[in-house]
């Protein structure tokens, strides 16, 4: 009779019972040290690892003067990205290229899902540049003249935010109640000043300043090329759906870490931060700065 050979197998599961075992013991072990520091084991796993996008304008500086340093306290690493246009880094967002994105006001962020079918949402408003009537020709809105060239942003949003501007300064009648998102310059019902508008990539009005009598500037482009709010003729009078929001996906929004960046801004550090520094004399402030 031929013997069997020997069988390894109760060995082998020797050996993986002994692992789970050793596996089990350091979960043991590790738990009530856990506890005892406060920091509960679910938060050990959780995203601290942040990528926040910005275009040009002066909402980065904002973040990393008082909201970054909140953060970092907590645990979170900050990733800045830049991008050019409202259009690409809303897109990254969008497609988990980034966490959140600080650049825009709700108006124009509803305007970009409806047109995407994306699903962005707003979860926190930020300090926000109005919107001016700048020229480097001229020192008064009574200089105005037929012919005049005055450049309003050429996306339906921002152009109803210029239009409402010229339309206070007394040189165009506006269409009631025209719908933000739909707005054109068939919208202008009167036209007494007899000036000429000249629609414009909105990143490319302070470089137009030279070649048109007026330009209507976004805050955080006039900002951003050097221009002052002191030094506009007239400015918007901004409304809460204007002021910029943190934008993310709507499934991210009651996330922790989203819930840390609400809490950031909302912070006393950053209200602290943003009230000492006179860059920002001139912006229209969220509501919890009162």
């Amino acid at each position: 009779m031929t013997a069997d050979p020997p069988s390894h197998r109760p060995r082998g599961r020797s050996l993986v019972a002994a692992l789970l075992g050793l596996v089990a013991l350091l979960a043991t072990a590790a738990a009530p040290a856990l506890a005892q520091s406060g920091t509960p084991i679910k938060a050990s796993i959780e995203k601290r690892d942040l990528r926040v996008g910005f275009t040009p304008g002066p909402y980065e500086d904002a973040f990393k003067a008082g909201a970054a340093p909140v953060l970092g306290a907590q645990g979170y690493r900050i990733a800045y990205a830049h991008f050019s246009t409202g259009l690409e880094v809303n897109k990254a967002v969008a497609f988990d290229g980034i966490d959140a994105n600080v650049m825009q006001h709700s108006v124009y962020l509803k305007a970009y899902n409806e047109r995407n079918g994306t699903d962005l949402v707003g979860i926190v408003q930020v300090p926000t540049p109005p919107m001016g009537l700048y020229s480097r020709k001229h020192k008064t809105l009574s200089a105005v003249r037929p012919g005049a060239t005055v450049a309003v942003p050429n996306d339906p949003v921002n152009l109803e935010r210029a239009l409402k501007i010229l339309r206070d300064a007394g040189w165009i009648g506006l269409k009631a109640n025209a719908n933000p998102v739909d707005v054109t310059e068939l919208d202008v019902i009167a036209n007494p000043s007899g000036i000429r508008i000249v629609p414009l990539e909105a990143a490319q009005a302070p470089r137009a300043l030279d070649d048109v009598d007026f330009a209507a500037i976004q805050g955080n482009f006039a900002i951003f090329s050097g221009l002052k709010l002191t030094e506009a003729l007239a400015l918007e009078k901004m409304t809460a759906p204007y002021i910029n929001v943190v934008a993310v996906r709507r499934g991210q929004a009651e996330t922790p870490w989203a819930k840390a960046i609400v809490a950031a801004y909302r912070s006393d550090a950053f209200q602290a931060a943003i009230r000492a520094d006179r860059f920002y004399d001139g912006f229209t402030l969220p509501d919890y700065f009162r």
